[in-house]
């Protein structure tokens, strides 16, 4: 396994009325991010949040291109980010214990963080396709360009792990700072990740590594 430190590019935030941020996700232009009461769309460029949401929001986010997915308490809640509308709702695999959400192949991926534990969930139905266990606490989950990566967050400190998505083998670690815990986790597609700050309020982007093997 490849262990190095994360390389942390740009801090946003904290934001005014923002005490938290749980899960977050990329829509090609804005950073969604979960606060508890709302959803917020941060422009990354300028660094200023540009709108909300108010929909309940308590974990992991996700979209899929035209809709944001948003973990709300025991459920998994569709949202139109037009309108703010709230859909469709399934329920989430782990009953209230879920924590980040991805979406990738036409599904949904929710990490169940005391279980360390991550699920292939159906959009429709909330059915569980299959299940990847991790040997940490998971919090975000991501996967770009073919990789699954997903953050833990203990007592032990937080970091960004690539793992094999059959096994669940931890393939490469960034070891986050002692301060700067992941709660949410998503890629831009390139070479960053944006990161939810917890209970610091903030998001920060850290470097995404190209694999060499």
């Amino acid at each position: 396994m490849k262990s190095s430190s994360a390389e942390i590019l740009r801090e946003y935030g904290p934001f005014s009325d923002i005490a938290e941020v749980h899960g977050l996700t990329f829509d090609g232009r804005l950073v969604w991010f979960a606060s508890g009461d709302r959803l917020n769309a941060l422009d990354p460029a300028s660094g200023s949040v540009v709108r909300s949401i108010d929909v309940a929001a308590h974990a992991g986010t996700a979209f899929d291109g035209r809709h944001l997915f948003q973990i709300a308490e025991d459920r998994i809640q569709k949202i139109d980010p037009q309108t703010g509308t709230v859909l469709s709702s399934i329920p989430a695999p782990g009953g209230g214990g879920d924590s980040g959400l991805a979406w990738a192949e036409g599904t949904l991926w929710v990490g169940e963080y005391r279980n360390s534990k991550i699920h292939q969930v159906d959009p429709e139905t909330g059915a569980v396709l299959r299940t990847i266990q991790s040997n940490r606490f998971v919090t975000g989950v991501s996967w770009v360009d073919g990789e699954l990566w997903h953050a833990t967050w203990d007592g032990d400190g937080s970091d960004v792990r690539r793992i094999d998505p059959q096994s669940g083998r931890v393939l490469e670690k960034l070891d986050m700072p002692p301060d700067a815990g992941v709660s949410g986790l998503e890629s831009d597609g390139g070479d960053q990740f944006f990161c939810g700050g917890g209970s610091s309020g903030t998001v920060r982007a850290i470097r995404r590594p190209h694999r060499t093997e």
